[in-house]
């Protein structure tokens, strides 16, 4: 975040009296490192603060990147190598990938900068400065105020501040609320779009264990890709050219080669996406018995039928790899959460805290007093229930079936139709439009589809209340009450089933095609519900979130106010830099009676079995373990794979660089523990663990799998 230093003459900031951290909890901002660095050395931080995040100077943090749009990256050398998961570059290199040169199947490794492959789409964003904005952004808000002018006002502030920082400075602005609204910071971020592949190993690594393994420990994925930003004049982000250079990084990752062991310092930086820890009982009633319940029934149902299909077709598995993996990504993430918060009595201990917050208050009797604030929460949550049910299940139902989901290009070549649109000002709009077609078919197989709409369509009947519209009753009436003739027919009739059928709406427009859309058999399915959730659901869930954003900034208050003594605050995530400190930490996972906190190359191959994909270890690797032919990667006559700390780790963290007490790479975080995943709403030092890939089982495979020893020259190994 280092470069132009800049201030603001209208900033003023909250602060809040913030306790030092336990050493495995908090995902704290980097400005708020300072306030910690106590209790950061006492867990066996051995460098400064400012080494990890100095304002206005260059540190550590510079070397920290979203990588894509949802994960975290590290840069690794000075000349722009990047690290971050293989799941994160998944549906990148499944996009440059071919049943030619499958390389999520047989990986890639190039041989030098040439061979490095361009990736259309994929961004590297650095982050060049945060600032706290609280000040300017409510500067014009008063106690006064109805809720509807006070958002006005904060909106306006936040429109004039990322606007006049991106013209004075160059870099992109971002204001975002922290504390449910009782702050608000800005982060300037510089965007690089010319980010190439340069090494991947094969799924029988980078994925080793499926979704079986997802979420578990103990864990033997390499989960790893490598990538490089490239750069054009002046070190700038430019679009791809074969003369950009790559891109000269000022901070990057030493990286540590000696190891890891139990109880040593680790620490996490990256871009922790959502968390809810400061939720009340009642809004937490909605995830546990609303939210995750439909979730996980509609993604079982739905990766049933894929799961089937990929197995039978080596073409449908690669154009399903990538949607699969993040549909089962969730569908386990969410059975864990609920496994967790039933394990640690989340909504007893929730309601418990309530009552002591509204104890500490009692002397309150005004209308925004604790005890009022929560009888009005949750009275807000009863009343959303039924809405929250069929926002829920629709999404996950009826709209996640694709065709039916497709059918919203259609929706924009009516409206395209409706504002009367003529001419070449048409013929530009809809090859617009157009554009977004052909990476829907690329990976669409309508046989797939089809018997997914037979397996979902009934399930979303079923669902209770608000959630199934009477015009979709009648369609259903008029297909036989009969799921499989109504497949038949949309699956028979719909212009959506392949592009050739699509493209004349946009190559060849005529009056007549609104009538064509309206009649089609999956937009009309499309737009029942659509018009049903935008009429019956959808104002009933905004005046929800309306009513919800502010009860819950006036509860957080609360908290901040009366319950620092008894817990630890930090802002919930919100994709924005944060570090997380805690020790390296085995555990004994639950229902099991080993202990550990690492893995090695040994437990890779003994789950080795030639007739499941998931747990398929490829014939180099396991010549390599055969011949015990590790390099300087061995340790005790294997290679160490994977290990488990106690840092507070959430979605985004993903691809994360874990850091030892130098400030030195020791792993690239992956993912959590089963019944961890509950930290998103609640965090459990005892229960709660990261999972890293160990960098010596990264460099190992660079080196001797990859036979990519010239990457490993550009880094910086120390022990």
């Amino acid at each position: 975040m280092h470069g132009k230093i800049f201030s603001l003459s209208l900033i003023c900031s909250l602060f809040f009296n913030l306790k030092p951290a336990k050493a495995d909890e908090g995902m704290w901002r980097p400005a708020d490192l300072k306030k910690q660095e106590a209790a950061m050395q006492k867990a066996g931080l051995k460098i400064p603060i400012t080494d990890l995040y100095h304002d206005g100077k260059a540190a550590l943090n510079d070397a920290v990147v979203i990588f894509g749009g949802g994960c975290t990256g590290e840069v690794v050398s000075s000349q722009g190598l990047i690290f971050t998961n293989h799941h994160c570059g998944y549906g990148s290199v499944q996009s440059v990938s071919t049943n030619k040169n499958n390389y999520l199947i047989d990986g890639f490794w190039a041989k030098n900068n040439a061979e490095e492959i361009p990736v259309p789409g994929l961004t590297v964003t650095f982050i060049r400065k945060i600032e706290n904005v609280t000040g300017t952004i409510l500067k014009y808000v008063d106690t006064t105020m109805s809720e509807e002018d006070r958002n006005k006002s904060i909106n306006e502030q936040i429109q004039f501040t990322e606007k006049a920082l991106k013209n004075v400075y160059g870099y992109e602005a971002k204001v975002k609320p922290f504390y449910n609204g009782n702050e608000y910071w800005v982060t300037l971020t510089q965007v690089f779009e010319d980010v190439r592949l340069v090494g991947f190993p094969p799924n029988g690594i980078g994925k080793f264990g499926g979704d079986t393994d997802n979420w578990m420990w103990p864990r033997q994925t390499g989960d790893f890709g490598i990538f490089r930003v490239y750069a054009g004049a002046n070190n700038k982000p430019a679009k791809y050219n074969i003369n950009n250079k790559p891109y000269k990084a000022e901070k990057f990752f030493a990286i540590n080669t000696s190891g890891v062991k139990e109880g040593d310092y680790s620490m996490v930086y990256g871009f922790p996406y959502v968390t809810r820890e400061y939720l009340s009982a009642s809004q937490l009633s909605q995830t546990i018995d609303i939210s995750n319940p439909i979730r996980i029934e509609a993604r079982r149902l739905k990766l049933g039928v894929w799961d089937e299909a990929m197995r039978k077709d080596a073409d449908i598995f690669l154009k399903y790899a990538s949607k699969q993996s993040s549909v089962s990504n969730g569908y386990k993430k969410w059975q864990g959460e609920l496994r967790g918060l039933a394990i640690n009595e989340v909504p007893d201990k929730k309601r418990a805290y309530e009552q002591r917050l509204i104890a500490k208050t009692s002397q309150d009797t005004s209308a925004n007093s604790p005890r009022m604030i929560l009888s009005q929460i949750n009275a807000a949550v009863e009343n959303n229930n039924k809405y929250l049910r069929a926002l829920e299940s629709t999404g996950e139902t009826v709209l996640g079936i694709e065709i039916v989901r497709q059918a919203e290009s259609l929706q924009k070549v009516l409206d395209v139709h409706r504002k009367g649109i003529k001419g070449q000002a048409l013929t530009d709009t809809l090859a617009q439009l157009k554009k977004g077609l052909a990476g829907f078919y690329k990976n669409y197989e309508p046989e797939v589809d089809k018997a997914l709409f037979e397996t979902m369509m009934p399930f979303y009947y079923m669902q209770p209340g608000l959630a199934v519209p009477d015009r979709i009753k009648v369609l259903y009436a008029e297909n036989g009450n009969d799921f499989g003739k109504w497949a038949n027919n949309v699956f028979g009739q719909s212009a959506l089933v392949f592009s050739q059928l699509a493209a004349p709406y946009y190559d060849e427009p005529k009056a007549q095609d609104t009538i064509a859309i309206k009649n089609d058999p999956a937009f009309k399915i499309y737009d029942a519900v659509v018009s049903w959730q935008r009429t019956a659901v959808s104002p009933s869930m905004q005046a929800f979130n309306k009513r919800m954003d502010m009860l819950s900034r006036i509860y957080m208050k609360q908290q901040l106010d009366y319950m620092s003594a008894e817990r630890n605050f930090y802002p919930d995530a919100n994709q924005t830099l944060r570090l997380t400190f805690g020790p390296v930490k085995g555990i004994k996972p639950q229902g099991h009676s080993y202990y550990s906190y690492i893995s090695t190359l040994e437990d890779v191959v003994a789950k080795h079995n030639p007739d499941v994909e998931e747990f398929y270890v490829p014939a180099r690797l396991r010549d390599l373990h055969a011949r015990k032919d590790y390099g300087r990667w061995a340790v005790n006559g294997t290679v160490p794979v994977a290990f488990i700390a106690a840092n507070h780790t959430s979605g985004g963290n993903s691809g994360s660089p874990v850091l030892n007490a130098k400030g030195e790479l020791i792993g690239i975080n992956f993912d959590r523990i089963w019944d961890g995943t509950m930290s998103d709403l609640y965090y459990d030092p005892n229960l709660c663990r990261n999972i890293a890939v160990d960098i010596r089982y990264v460099m190992f495979i660079i080196e001797k799998y990859g036979n990519a020893s010239w990457l490993l020259k550009e880094m910086k190994l120390v022990k």
